[in-house]
């Protein structure tokens, strides 16, 4: 009997065996099924002539191809072989069409995706696109399609395995014009996030005075450095009016903050899906004129600081005309988005670029005073005028469609929840509410701009006023573009659509129902700011204020408060000697936290009294204020930051605004860490009152706590990275709740260094977790003495399929501050590249 009970064991654990074996197989099977062909020949429809791929040891894709055509035909074919599910959720979110793929869960932010009608916008620009533009656009969807024409389910991507399980019936349809121009919008809407302030700012005064709004809302500081110090002209004061006296002027009560926590509700639908944006997102670029470098000639550097995901938002890529010539002018390598033409930002033969955000207030919220009896109708100018209804129809995945009806207003469309009727409201500036209202947003981004266009004039450009024409063309989202080129040169433009205003500055919400607060034009592309070789010999740009007081028109309040601008500038300043790659590379990596510079002198002056404590700050005796992975005195301060804020603030601000921790509240620090009795120190939840020592002391004895407890009693062994690190999530199915999916999908964790604005940003929020939440989503480096010692390192890898050799294969070295060379010369990147793919029609 015995026998027989284990001979049935036996056949059920090799049944299972076999079983396992089989899914095993047939996993490795979908998984590898999907990854791109990138040896040999393949003929394709609608090529002009023979195009060759060569691929470098990171799976870097070079194109070389004789027509302008093939070159984006080509690129199109390649993104889809290697990020097409990336594309695919892209174009989805930019025509707020989740859930056709998704089903009901994204109907909410569908809903607001609609709202804001990217796609409608878009279609009207395509109607408008030059024909060279729209060449390119149709050449390169072409490529797409041809990927797509053999290639459907899980030999797409595994995602779609997976996405087969939640929606049988998805098929991706062709590729369109309108998907590139989409996702311009969804850029545009990331790094445009100053309508967020406007809430905030409305909300904070409903709640505090304005004078300590201004506390922790300060103004730029003097002593931070200018991106063009000295540029000056004349002009009028157009938009330039004091926010404080319009604070002192406002009362914002509840039903008004109400309204606007649910258009911030609204928002951070998108937040899920995009990632973060905000104040805490910035980017770093600075340019080296030859006077300051060891070759003589320009050094241009790069890292746009973006939302983590799972692939990189970059696609590194060459693009190569062969021969080039007035008909095909194509010769670049560089960053390009899966999902466009050309390249972001990288270099040709003869130019480099960079960009970082300017985060101009281009975004201005307009309170609408609706008609009591007709909510379609709005007032202007003592008049009620209708509506544009615009009905739209959402498909649901195994759902019904549910159809939405959009109300726009001559600022734009109404973004608020409701427009019922409201009650007991004081003016907002200085004017009665009306009984009705609702809440429209007038951005540049929705109205008559592009972006790609001017993009592919850049990738062109042969100089300084090439360039220049190019940037005039660049609409939206305002980048500080630095450039340098092979003649030495080094320039500065600021470009894009900032509004000029009839009165106020875009701070705070305004009345729609007159023309007082109207945008009546915006600042003239020869009037923005510029710097061609600088007589300091660098520039520098960490999203940091552009211009000074001299300046007649407004860009924005709101710049990042210029601690990594600060870092940067002071690193080329105290070089020893001529500076060469390799001190760039020191300058992209440096984690130094300056906010140690306002709070450990008070730190170290306290009392403590207790040796547990005194140990553990120790720790700070001999920092050097580097926050690198291994540091256990990087940890121990950033979890004191963490408290510090906690202790200091959540007691009197709402929760939706308690610190994040970026620049905003180092620079708030500087202001009332002076002032030990200033009011913020005073905990109201206690009888007592506190002042700065106090709560600078119970902040420190819970940070120690809080370390014993993560990471043992021995101060020693702390270490910031195990605290702080990433983990690369895809942006859906990485993100499901479900572990076996998102364990097929994402990456990580990985320890890493830096932290909030320092210039290594590698961001964390501290009202959350220590976790990153975005980072230097690339790092470039450009030689324009030798293009051939140009060096890169993406986030993730290039490949956007699970388990490819080039899914995850730079993490180690992104976040050890390691690269990659820009392969450039043809006959070193033939010699050693891991593939050679030819395309002939």
């Amino acid at each position: 009997m015995g026998r027989i009970i284990s001979r049935i064991i036996l056949i059920i654990l090799g049944l299972i065996l076999v079983i396992a074996v089989g899914f095993a197989i047939y996993g490795f099977i979908t998984v590898r099924q999907s990854f791109p062909e990138i040896n040999g020949e393949i003929q394709l429809d609608g090529l002009d002539g023979q195009v060759d791929v060569y691929r470098d040891q990171y799976g870097i894709p070079h194109i070389y191809a004789s027509t302008e055509h093939d070159l984006f035909f080509t690129q199109g074919y390649l993104h889809a072989q290697d990020r097409f599910y990336q594309m695919d959720f892209w174009r989805h979110i930019g025509s707020g069409r989740l859930s056709e793929m998704f089903g009901e869960s994204q109907l909410d932010t569908d809903k607001f995706l609609r709202t804001l009608g990217w796609a409608r916008v878009v279609e009207d620009e395509l109607e408008n696109l030059d024909a060279g533009s729209l060449t390119i656009l149709d050449a390169y969807a072409d490529g797409v399609n041809a990927y797509l024409a053999d290639h459907q389910g899980s030999d797409l991507s595994l995602e779609y395995a997976v996405l087969k399980l939640i929606n049988p019936d998805y098929k991706p349809e062709p590729w369109q014009p309108l998907n590139t121009l989409t996702w311009a919008k969804a850029m545009a809407w990331d790094l445009g996030g100053n309508m967020d302030g406007e809430i905030q700012l409305a909300v904070l005064l409903n709640e505090l005075p304005p004078e300590r709004v201004a506390e922790i809302v300060p103004t730029y500081p003097d002593d931070h450095p200018i991106i063009v110090p000295n540029f000056s002209m004349a002009g009028s004061d157009n938009g330039k009016e004091n926010v404080d006296r319009l604070i002192a002027s406002e009362e914002y009560r509840s039903d008004l903050e109400v309204s606007l926590k649910n258009v911030t509700r609204r928002i951070a639908l998108l937040d899920n899906v995009l990632g973060p944006r905000g104040a805490g997102i910035g980017s770093n670029n600075w340019v080296i004129s030859g006077d300051l470098t060891a070759t003589g000639m320009p050094l241009l550097a790069n890292d746009p600081h973006l939302g983590i995901q799972m692939p990189s938002i970059w696609y590194e890529i060459g693009l190569h005309c062969v021969p080039k010539t007035e008909d095909c002018l194509f010769d670049e390598i560089g960053y390009s988005f899966a999902s466009a033409p050309g390249v972001v930002i990288g270099h040709n033969d003869r130019i480099a670029w960079g960009f970082t955000n300017v985060g101009p207030d281009v975004q201005d919220l307009y309170i609408e005073k609706i008609n009591p009896q007709n909510p379609n109708q709005y007032e202007v100018n003592g008049e009620w005028v209708d509506m544009e209804l615009v009905e739209e129809t959402i498909q649901v995945a195994g759902e019904d469609a549910v159809p939405l009806t959009v109300r726009y207003t001559r600022h734009g469309p109404i973004i608020s929840d409701t427009y019922s009727s409201l009650e007991n409201l004081d003016g907002v500036n200085s004017i009665e509410l009306p009984e009705n209202y609702a809440i429209a947003l007038r951005w540049t981004a929705l109205g008559d701009g592009g972006t790609f266009p001017g993009l592919w004039k850049m990738n062109v450009a042969q100089n300084w006023d090439e360039f220049r024409v190019a940037a005039s063309e660049f609409d939206v989202p305002s980048q500080n573009f630095v450039y340098a080129d092979v003649d030495g040169n080094i320039g500065y433009q600021t470009p894009g659509k900032i509004p000029i205003r009839a009165n106020g500055d875009g701070m705070l919400p305004v009345p729609g129902w007159t023309d007082e607060y109207e945008w009546i034009d915006f600042i003239p592309f020869d009037e923005l700011p510029y710097s061609f070789n600088p007589p300091q010999g660098y520039i520098v740009t960490a999203n940091n204020e552009v211009v000074g007081e001299s300046y007649p028109y407004m860009i924005s309040k709101t710049w990042d408060y210029g601690f990594r601008a600060q870092r940067i500038v002071d690193m080329i300043e105290a070089a020893t000697g001529q500076i060469d790659i390799p001190y760039i590379q020191k300058m992209q990596g440096d984690n130094l936290n300056m906010n140690t510079e306002t709070l450990l002198p008070v730190l170290m002056g306290l009392s403590l009294n207790d040796e547990r404590l005194e140990n553990a700050r120790n720790l700070f005796n001999d920092w050097d204020g580097q926050q690198g992975m291994d540091s256990a005195a990087g940890a121990l301060f950033s979890v004191f930051w963490k408290n510090l804020l906690a202790d200091t603030f959540w007691d009197e601000l709402p929760e939706d605004y308690w610190p994040g921790g970026n620049s905003r509240w180092f620079e708030t620090m500087r202001i009332i860490v002076p002032q030990p009795d200033n009011p913020w120190w005073d905990d109201q939840a206690t009888s007592e009152v506190e002042d700065r020592d106090q709560i600078f002391m119970r902040a420190f004895a819970e940070s120690v706590a809080e370390l014993e407890e993560l990471q043992g009693k021995n101060p020693e062994k702390w270490n910031w990275g195990d605290l702080h690190f990433a983990v690369f999530r895809n942006q859906s199915l990485g993100q499901s709740g479900v572990a076996p999916i998102e364990a097929l999908f994402n990456r990580g964790p990985f320890n890493t260094s830096g932290g909030d604005s320092i210039v290594n940003a590698t961001g964390w929020s501290a009202e959350e977790s220590y976790e990153v939440d975005w980072l230097p989503s690339m790092r470039m480096i450009v030689d324009l003495g030798n293009l051939n010692n140009s060096l890169s390192i993406n986030t993730t890898g290039q490949s956007g399929h699970a388990y490819h050799p080039h899914y995850i294969d730079m993490a180690d070295m992104w976040r050890n501050i390691q690269y990659h060379a820009m392969s450039w010369d043809r006959g070193i990147l033939e010699e050693n590249s891991e593939g050679h793919l030819i395309l002939v029609p």
